[in-house]
């Protein structure tokens, strides 16, 4: 698709920073890794800013300020707001008006990371050719209310500087000199800035085209176990479209959600609480709203096309789909009555749920 960009509204500064630090990062850091051995302190400090900068992002950037999906202490927003500003996202203040926007327009043209633009536009080309914005930041007036996030705005690239590429470089100098210097700098610096920016971009693109669809198939958002393992729980993206207040991504027990247990975690030393959920009920009535949306359609299609199918196979899909509209009736009234059905009875329904996606799975038209 063509983009009509107005270039003279680009942040070329942004776009040639970004470009810049990539560059450094996949020739640059290799280039050092082969010719100097890293030290494990350097590894260390590796590790230490990939987990602090990642978590800034989805737990501080993504799921406190954007969403506000729960309330935090100072210490855990100051921690956030200036570790966030080492991923180079940009202020807290302009990814929120961001992603407040893609939410709110998701697969439109008003979506900044419209996946329908192209793959690669959803990835990175939005940052590249980004624009300001007019109005600006029309979409975060509770976020200039907080004093730390419009400190953060205001020395955003004064921090990202200081702590995420010059403080790695001075601690590498004291370990070893000028080479450790240049280790701290292409290694802990440009190459962490690259893997976390990646990471949080895959999101925006990957998890819009690839995966599952369990909650709702009205937006291109897709789960992705895989993407969850690379981005500290963001990967179960359809269900995060759906429910975007619940500060869980990965809802269910066995979702690998690093983010949401940090959370939980901060709960418990008293530096977090509000946490947000949607109750299991609204969860399953999504779950079984989709499949019934999935099994109309396909029926549909089938007989639209005028195949035979087996009459057994069929009828059987049918009263069971008869019954999972029934219960979710049910459902859906009790949960307007803000009851919680029994745990009993939400295992139950997902297990018909998931029988009758089996068995939808089962229909095929019969050879001629």
């Amino acid at each position: 698709m063509a983009l009509n960009i107005p270039f003279h509204r680009v942040n070329w500064v942004n776009t040639v920073f970004l470009l810049i630090i990539s560059l450094l990062a996949v020739v640059g850091a290799p280039i050092y890794l082969i010719a100097h051995d890293l030290s494990w302190q350097l590894w260390a400090m590796f590790s230490f800013y990939v987990i602090a900068t990642g978590m800034s992002i989805t737990l501080g950037y993504h799921r406190l300020f954007s969403h506000l999906s729960f309330k935090a202490k100072w210490p855990v927003r100051l921690f956030t707001l200036v570790f966030g500003s080492c991923a180079f996202e940009n202020s807290v203040l302009n990814w929120a008006s961001d992603h407040r926007r893609h939410h709110k327009h998701v697969d439109d043209d008003d979506d900044p990371y419209n996946i329908h633009n192209g793959f690669l536009w959803a990835h990175m080309g939005w940052i590249l050719f980004k624009v300001n914005p007019e109005p600006p930041l029309d979409n975060v007036a509770d976020l200039r209310k907080d004093k730390l996030v419009m400190w953060q705005h205001k020395f955003d690239k004064v921090i990202a500087g200081v702590v995420g590429l010059l403080l790695p470089a001075v601690v590498g100098f004291f370990l070893g000199g000028w080479t450790m210097a240049l280790g701290g700098f292409l290694v802990v610096g440009a190459l962490r800035v690259f893997v976390v920016q990646q990471s949080t971009f895959f999101i925006n693109s990957l998890c819009h085209c690839v995966g599952k669809r369990p909650y709702s198939s009205r937006c291109s958002a897709r789960d992705s176990f895989l993407m969850s393992l690379f981005t500290f729980g963001e990967g179960y993206h359809n269900y995060h479209h759906e429910f975007q207040h619940d500060y869980r991504n990965g809802v269910k027990p066995w979702n690998f959600d690093p983010t949401k247990w940090a959370i939980w975690t901060l709960t418990k030393l008293g530096l977090a609480s509000n946490l947000r959920r949607v109750s299991q009920t609204r969860i399953l009535l999504a779950e079984m709203a989709e499949a019934r949306r999935h099994t109309e359609n396909k029926l549909a299609s089938l007989e639209a096309s005028g195949a035979k199918i087996c009459e057994t196979t069929l009828k059987t899909v049918k009263e069971m789909q008869e019954k999972l509209t029934t219960a979710y009736h049910e459902l859906e009234a009790q949960a307007a009555q803000r009851a919680e059905a029994s745990r009993e009875t939400i295992v139950r329904w997902r297990a018909e749920t998931q029988n009758l996606l089996d068995r939808l799975s089962q229909l095929r038209p019969l050879p001629v």
